[in-house]
């Protein structure tokens, strides 16, 4: 860093000047602000407004205080960096200026008065006692799950759920020796058990009792955007409660059916099935949720939010501790460690931290875009997309003439069709459906299959009812006047009842 460099900075959420008379206390509070945030330099021996430059080498003793703020006016001290950088004084004299480089701290630091700021832009923002106590949450100095929930007795504990989780930890004692002995599940204060969130939470008989948000809320919508009123297109409203793992479970198992998967004869003639979503991404975003949201927030509930070219997940709570949206990919830490653990008991968390780099990895490996995460106001937000609203264009049409690339062709099953021929196609199937006997209903229903259905794609009765929106009988009503017709055929190697359309001339 260069004396220039110093001058042009504009003072912000990383960055201050003051001048060599400040008081050290004062200096404290600025420092304790910026390791209680996200760090930051503050560049001593430049006044603020004017930018003079004053210099630390002719005032010692001031100097010495100042070096001596972090040690005797912070608590916890400040572990500091510092650098002096060369400069000619506003008396034209050969100086320096002191730049103290003050890191993110895990901890959280009060000044000699015992007051907490925090850096907040250009200013040190006085913490209430409510919002210094979450910033001790939010760095894991004191963690809401160990906090103890009023008027919850041992009975609202599932004793049985407790000791099916010891067998999986091969833990020996019993339910109550594991809970009163382990992690400060139940505390016994004066003769008074306390249970605490953590047990409510992961072995409650019914959590929501105590904490009535604490679920996850599926919202379907159709189409790309979320709209209201008259307008609104939610088609799936599920909420899911229980304990952790019930949430989790739940969740994950009801995401699935709603993943659209296809299935297609590849060009070396052996079926590829696709999903949107990678398994592993749309799990883990799930878990992530789940294992970190701040139980604390009582207002509101997690929400996974399903457009049709992405999955938006909303969780309460501020990124904990040093994360945050730049490095969340390497940087790990947990607000909710005794939850997190749990959860790899399960095999839902396989190394702490390793998580959202898979996701990465994954989606990469799978040329979908990388994930996006953002912070909003007391939301955290994970939005992971699909490969994009595939193009009704593209269908299989074995036995038809298709151009592409302006030439002629005669293309097999495996090739696309132009926008030309497709509507060609299109209107050869409707003219086959008109000619018929088939009801009008049973006419759209098998258009709109048409429609839906992609290149080469083989589908069967669960393709059908997610595409309908049906049950199993009128799925396989559809496949079997598709059969009258002889516009659809068979398929081998996927097991009964597959087929790909065959439109012939």
């Amino acid at each position: 860093m260069t004396i220039e460099q110093i001058l042009q900075l504009e003072e912000g959420q990383t960055f201050d000047r003051k001048s060599i008379n400040i008081d050290p206390t004062d200096l404290a509070s600025t420092i304790c602000a910026f390791a209680n945030a996200d760090g930051g330099d503050i560049a001593v021996g430049i006044t603020n407004r004017k930018r003079l430059i004053e210099g630390v080498d002719f005032e010692m003793n001031k100097l010495n205080e100042i070096l001596r703020a972090p040690l005797d006016y912070c608590s916890p001290t400040v572990e500091i960096e510092t650098e002096y950088v060369s400069c000619v004084d506003m008396k034209g004299q050969k100086n320096h200026v002191l730049v103290m480089h003050i890191p993110a701290s895990p901890e959280v630091h009060a000044n000699n008065a015992d007051e907490v700021r925090l850096r907040v832009g250009d200013k040190s923002k006085k913490l209430s006692f409510e919002d210094r106590t979450q910033l001790m949450y939010d760095k894991g100095m004191r963690y809401f799950e160990d906090s103890p929930v009023a008027d919850a007795e041992i009975d609202d504990i599932d004793l049985e759920f407790v000791e099916e989780y010891l067998r999986k930890i091969n833990y020996g004692k019993s339910a109550m020796e594991y809970l009163t002995q382990n992690k400060g599940f139940i505390k016994d204060k004066k003769g008074e058990m306390k249970i605490s969130a953590a047990a409510i939470l992961l072995f409650g008989k019914n959590p929501q009792l105590y904490f009535p948000r604490a679920r996850v809320r599926f919202i379907r919508y159709e189409g790309t955007e979320e709209k209201f009123g008259a307008e609104m297109n939610v088609v799936k409203d599920v909420i899911f409660e229980g304990n952790i793992l019930n949430m989790i479970e739940k969740s994950i198992a009801y995401l699935d059916t709603q993943i659209k998967e296809k299935t297609y004869l590849g060009s070396d003639g052996r079926f590829v099935t696709e999903e949107e979503y990678p398994k592993f991404v749309r799990q883990e975003i799930i878990v992530n949720a789940v294992t970190h949201r701040d139980y604390n927030i009582r207002g509101t509930d997690i929400q996974i939010k399903m457009f049709d070219d992405r999955i938006v997940v909303e969780s309460p709570g501020r990124l904990p501790g040093l994360v945050k949206p730049t490095n969340i990919r390497t940087t790990h830490f947990s607000r909710n460690p005794k939850i997190a653990e749990f959860c790899k008991a399960y095999k839902y968390v396989k190394e702490f931290g390793e998580g959202v780099d898979r996701i990465y990895r994954e989606l990469e490996k799978e040329g979908l875009p990388v994930p996006k995460f953002w912070q909003q106001d007391f939301m955290f937000y994970t939005t992971v997309k699909n490969k994009g609203v595939v193009s009704s264009n593209k269908k299989v049409l074995i036995g038809t003439e298709k151009v592409l690339n302006d030439t002629e062709k005669v293309l097999k099953d495996t090739e696309k069709v132009s926008n030309a021929q497709q509507k060609v196609l299109f209107t050869r199937l409707n003219n086959i459906l008109e000619n018929s006997k088939t009801s009008r209903i049973m006419k759209n229903n098998i258009l709109k299959v048409f429609e839906e259905v992609e290149e080469n794609q083989v589908f069967g009765r669960k393709e059908v009812m997610k595409i309908l929106e049906c049950g199993v009988t009128n799925a396989g009503k559809v496949i079997g006047e598709m059969k009258e017709l002889q516009i659809i055929q068979s398929v081998k190697g996927k097991g009964n009842g597959k087929y790909v359309f065959f439109i012939s001339k």
